[in-house]
């Protein structure tokens, strides 16, 4: 069957199946992560390859890539940035297109006028080690006619993984048995070989490039044996700083398809008693609906709020009720909750954050700044 008759719908059967793994089940580097997702999925490994080539030329999948843990990599923060009504459209422009070290770059809002609820543009921010997030964000700010930014790097990590396709129809209050476990934020030094491995690693895979030997190009690329390739890649993996290998749908916008993978993206806000957050945090983490979930300090702006999590559906009040049920899972087991609120994510556009020391050098000299003035 050519790639013009294959089906490029997530409803597909067999395309669902693959999907549901190969979103955020493929954990860490594999040496043959094609072949893990065909285990998993219980399909034939050349099905995978060929309907994985076929959404992601139709646009079904508009992403495949290794993730890494970023967090493990460069200094790191979900950003709120306070931006006048009539700049609201050309900051969000300039935060997708023009800055590379800015990823998620959302509009939010809220159901009703709450603290926070006039920082409607929220982001991603990532700058390579030695840098400042700090005079990042202020340079955007100058750029975009921003007033004023809340920077919250996370503290600890208790849910990552975007699974779109297996969250659908999934159980109101659905959660594991036991607490989530808890990622810690320790930025990683690597040497000059590693990078150059990373770099490889965590680029974007074109349709013709997803065969069965997936790395040899990339090993080809960074000019060492795959073996060797192999090798450093599971080192960097035993330090935690890959991610998962993952194929990406739209969060909100439609698929070229015409569907739509979700059509609701909730960013839950709470705020608990200092010294509980690593403990709500992974009560919080445990329930299935989460793609994030983090230990962030809001600060005054948000009510200090001090965890947050993410949340997609397709159904705005079946989000809701998710909410409900983590709600009252929190205080059935007796933590206080003295705020919560809910922000819902509109526009919205994914790019990865690039954080190579290199790239941002060169970002810096085309933007008019010294880098070195750039430095933490």
């Amino acid at each position: 069957m050519s790639s013009l008759t294959l089906p490029v719908e997530t409803s597909d059967s067999i395309n669902a199946r693959i999907l549901a793994i190969s979103e955020d089940k493929i954990q860490g580097f594999q040496r043959e992560p094609l072949a893990e997702i065909a285990r998993l999925a219980g399909v034939p490994p050349a099905t995978v390859i060929e309907r994985i080539q076929a959404m992601l030329r139709a646009g079904t999948i508009r992403r495949v890539r290794q993730t890494l843990m970023a967090t493990n990599l460069a200094p790191g923060a979900l950003v709120a940035w306070q931006v006048p009504a009539d700049r609201l459209d050309r900051a969000f422009d300039f935060m997708f297109q023009q800055d590379p070290f800015s990823g998620h770059v959302v509009i939010r809002s809220t159901d009703a006028a709450t603290p926070g609820s006039n920082y409607k543009l929220w982001t991603t921010l990532k700058v390579p080690q030695g840098f400042s997030m700090q005079k990042h964000a202020e340079h955007l700010l100058r750029q975009t006619g921003a007033e004023h930014f809340r920077l919250m790097p996370a503290k600890r990590l208790f849910a990552l993984g975007v699974g779109h396709v297996r969250r659908r129809g999934m159980t109101i209050g659905s959660k594991a048995d036991v607490p989530a476990e808890v990622m810690d934020v320790n930025v990683v030094q690597l040497n000059d070989l590693e990078w150059r491995v990373l770099t490889a690693l965590k680029r974007e895979f074109e349709p013709d490039e997803i065969t069965p030997q997936l790395w040899h190009g990339r090993a080809n690329e960074v000019r060492i044996p795959v073996e060797t390739f192999y090798e450093v890649a599971e080192e960097l993996n035993r330090r935690k700083v890959i991610g998962r290998f993952s194929t990406f749908l739209e969060h909100v916008k439609p698929l070229a398809t015409g569907e739509r993978v979700t059509r609701f993206n909730a960013l839950f806000h709470w705020a608990v008693p200092s010294g509980r957050e690593i403990e709500t945090g992974r009560e919080v983490g445990r329930h299935h609906i989460l793609t994030h979930a983090y230990w962030r300090e809001g600060g005054p702006e948000f009510r200090n709020v001090n965890i947050m999590a993410v949340a997609h559906g397709t159904d705005k009040e079946v989000v809701l009720q998710h909410k409900v049920a983590i709600d009252e899972h929190l205080r059935m087991i007796g933590i206080p909750v003295s705020y919560t609120n809910v922000f819902w994510g509109g526009r919205s556009e994914i790019k990865p954050s690039e954080i190579s020391l290199r790239p941002y050098r060169e970002w810096c000299k085309g933007a008019g700044l010294n880098p070195e003035s750039m430095r933490s």
